[in-house]
């Protein structure tokens, strides 16, 4: 168990009640319907879950740090029932942070509190159909006219995309300036000329919703410039650095949530005249999926904890293992805990398929597995050439 303080373990108690209460009941539901579920961000809104994560100053309930360990906490929780649900709670998150981490005095209390009252909840805007793990060939256009910029473009995969109100969007304010000629903007849900694409069918995590965004001769002011021109894709990498370890507890989460169902069926499972965990075989399964689990869960509170005490700065290595390690982590725990339940593990009465399918994803997202293992790769290049030299 990582040391949370009293406040964080309320905080944990909270989202697991709600958890076992609220999502618990209608998992199954907005996997199949794939709708969104205002029903439940409503309750955690009641209960000031969105400020978690937001600071003090801005009606949230963080009084020092960035509240990373406290999102970690409540998306793991969630996750434990439905990572698909949970995804409204953390991609509020991700959509917040680059205005936590470079939004002005202004901008900071334009939005957050909107945010931390759980009435907005917000989205981040990078992936475009010819920029995904390539994030620098980014092509959705901002051109300054006078106190606007014109935006032009799409992105695709936005989670939240649609339900949000509060967009983060990375965009080319300068074309012939590569990667640094990328801008970050806050656009928000009503603003003339941008819309929404249609609403993605998936594999998994589908009670999230995921749309393209569509900018049209968008008009956006120029005080909705997050940081610097230019500063675009610095705000995209800064926010990943703090945000992955979300993308882990999620993991994590739907880990955990796996393993406590296969220990209830294989309790209750006979036989050969016996309980199926009377089997060697069987135990060392389950010992596998737990062992991972705890290394896992170490690893994404130790990183959470780092961001939280200001080691933001040489953290994107570390942000990069828990998320490759956590999620690589999810797709072995929920694909061996459909194989302990053999032909119940594969029905949907059962909701082992559906976290196996939810656990995709957090190989994907957010940066591929490979990606991360580029960034991890990276940092022991430069640490090999520091002790050759």
């Amino acid at each position: 168990m990582h040391h949370f303080t009293e406040e964080q373990r309320q905080i944990q108690e909270l989202a697991r009640t709600i958890a076992n209460e609220k999502v618990k009941p209608v998992r199954q539901k907005y996997d199949e319907e794939g709708t969104f579920p205002w029903d439940i961000v409503e309750e955690l809104a009641k209960v000031d879950l969105f400020r978690v994560f937001i600071p003090a100053e801005y009606d949230g309930l963080v009084e020092s740090g960035q509240g990373i360990t406290n999102m970690c906490i409540v998306t793991e929780e969630l996750s434990k029932a439905c990572s698909g649900i949970a995804l409204a709670f953390a991609g509020t998150g991700l959509g917040a942070f680059p205005i936590l981490l470079f939004g002005t005095e202004e901008q900071k209390k334009k939005y957050l509190p909107r945010i931390a009252s759980g009435k907005s909840l917000a989205a981040f805007g990078l992936t475009e159909p010819n920029a995904g793990s390539d994030a620098g060939a980014i092509r959705t256009t901002a051109v300054r006219d006078g106190d606007h910029f014109v935006v032009n473009g799409n992105k695709i995969f936005i989670t939240n995309g649609g339900e949000a109100d509060v967009y983060t969007v990375v965009v080319v304010t300068n074309p012939s300036k590569g990667a640094r000629g990328a801008s970050a903007l806050i656009v928000e849900k009503g603003t003339p000329g941008f819309g929404f694409g249609k609403k993605e069918s998936k594999m998994g995590i589908r009670a999230s919703m995921t749309r393209e965004l569509v900018f049209d001769n968008a008009r956006v002011p120029v005080e909705n410039l997050l940081g610097k021109e230019g500063a675009g894709f610095m705000v995209a990498m800064k926010t990943f650095d703090v945000s992955r370890p979300g993308v882990a507890a999620q993991a994590l989460g739907i880990a955990e949530g796996a393993l406590e169902e296969t220990l209830r069926y294989a309790h209750q499972r006979r036989q050969f005249g016996q309980s199926i965990l009377s089997f060697q075989g069987i135990q060392w399964m389950l010992a596998n999926m737990a062992t991972g689990i705890e290394a896992a869960r170490a690893l994404v509170f130790e990183v959470a904890d780092m961001i939280d005490r200001g080691h933001a700065k040489d953290v994107a290595h570390l942000s990069a293992m828990a998320k490759v390690f956590a999620s690589d982590v999810a797709m072995r725990v929920t694909t061996d805990a459909v194989q302990l339940l053999g032909g119940y593990g594969y029905m949907t009465e059962y909701p082992l398929e559906k976290m196996m399918r939810d656990a995709k994803i957090t190989q994907i997202y957010e940066g591929t597995n490979q990606i991360q293992r580029n960034v991890i790769g990276a940092r022991l290049v430069r640490e090999a050439a520091r002790l050759g030299s």
